[in-house]
């Protein structure tokens, strides 16, 4: 299998660069709270949103997708990349000076329809002798293109109904819950369980339907936010209960002391490792709490929390796999420079949610803001583009053996 191809370490260094972008963006808007930054917030929001998720994961599991699953990489590939990675430039350009705009959307559309021929060419050309991997794998193809259809209904609700309308907004929670919970979280978890080289059986079949069956009941929570109806905390309610099933099946399913696999690689992927898998037990012990309307309800309201728990599956679940991933290949030499970017950013990242959940609390008590609030939660943010930049670096300097 192509695990004996190295990962081109062209691709790995632009797929790091668009994420040293979208976590400064992040630290611009931290910053706005403490002084001007001259940029319209809002469309500098769309600008860190859209690189974070199309220009870092999205290209990063294309680059590990492509890796792991097409033997004898075709040059088709390498061009499909760069042309996507011009749309992501394209949005980073324009989203901070006009947001939503035609120049804006010219580039995300040309982003959607390279990411179809992505699919098209992986469901076509992918090869793997387990079931497992080629299943999730699918899966995630499945929903990426099934999450998009939430865009593009965003025309249509605009001109019929205006972006204050129910069906915008949900048009949108649709394509964030089916990217976020389906394509970005199953995809990371097919390369997981590849690398893993977890074997086909009923307890992956559980797993597997759990998964898909959870991801798609939960969806009820945002629907009923913006289309409020009695059956749809209910529906929640179940999807989040297969959540919890899904994740002691999860545990079970890898085995983590018991595998192999992982005991020969370095400490610091396994930690890695070990740091995604604790992110997505919070993730959804955190989720389940939505099974509580009052909650819910402060929850939507308060922009630490849904702050926080999308940096909990992004930066926490899907970057500490994408990590994990990346060291594994040996594209990063194991230097006193790798291990601090990498504990920098993972302090980083632990530090801004503790804040983040504090402050959420403080706002559900209704005990106002925490002392110096802002400027604390700028000061560790400065954490994250610090530890990218440094595994930047050492991934440009170190040289193939």
């Amino acid at each position: 299998m192509p695990e004996t191809i190295i990962m081109p370490k062209k691709l790995v260094v632009v797929c790091l660069f668009n994420f040293l972008i979208a976590a400064l963006l992040g630290l611009a808007l931290r910053y706005s709270f403490l002084g001007s930054i001259e940029v319209n917030y809002r469309f500098l929001t769309h600008a860190h949103s859209h690189v974070a998720m199309l220009g870092w994961v999205y290209l990063m599991l294309y680059v590990c997708i492509a890796h792991y699953f097409v033997p004898e990489q075709k040059p088709i590939y390498t061009k499909l990349f760069w042309v996507t990675e011009f749309a992501v430039l394209g949005m980073v350009l324009s989203f901070p000076f006009q947001g939503y705009a035609a120049v804006s959307i010219s580039f995300s559309t040309l982003h959607i329809f390279c990411s179809y021929y992505f699919v098209y060419l992986v469901w076509k050309q992918h090869e793997t002798a387990s079931v497992v991997t080629s299943r999730l794998l699918k899966t995630a193809l499945v929903f990426m293109v099934t999450s998009t259809i939430g865009v593009w209904c965003l025309g249509p609700a605009v001109s019929m109904l205006g972006q204050a309308s129910a069906f915008y907004q949900i048009a949108i929670q649709f394509f964030l819950h089916f990217q976020f919970n389906g394509w970005f979280l199953i995809g990371v978890l097919a390369v997981f369980f590849h690398l893993f080289k977890i074997e086909n059986s009923k307890l992956f079949s559980a797993f597997y339907w759990v998964l898909i069956v959870s991801t798609v009941l939960t969806f009820a929570l945002p629907m009923q936010w913006f289309a409020p109806h009695m059956v749809f905390p209910w529906i929640n309610g179940v999807g989040v209960v297969l959540q919890l099933v899904l994740i002691v099946l999860f545990v079970k399913l890898i085995k983590f002391k018991e595998n192999k696999v992982a005991s020969g690689d370095n400490l610091v992927v396994i930690n890695l490792y070990r740091f995604a898998v604790l992110c997505f037990i919070l993730k959804t012990i955190f989720q389940a709490s939505s099974i509580f309307p009052a909650f819910t309800n402060v929850v939507y309201g308060h922009r630490s929390f849904v702050i926080g728990f999308i940096h909990l599956l992004m930066l926490g679940v899907v970057s500490g796999f994408l990590f994990s991933f990346i060291l594994k290949n040996n594209l990063l030499s194991y230097s006193k420079t790798t291990y601090f970017g990498v504990y920098s950013f993972l302090v980083g990242f632990v530090l801004t949610e503790l804040i983040l959940l504090i402050q959420g609390y403080k706002f559900f008590t209704g005990s106002g803001l925490l002392p110096n609030y802002y400027l604390s939660l700028f000061c560790f943010s400065i954490l994250l583009p610090f530890g990218i930049a440094l595994m930047l670096f050492n991934l440009i300097r170190k040289k193939r053996n």
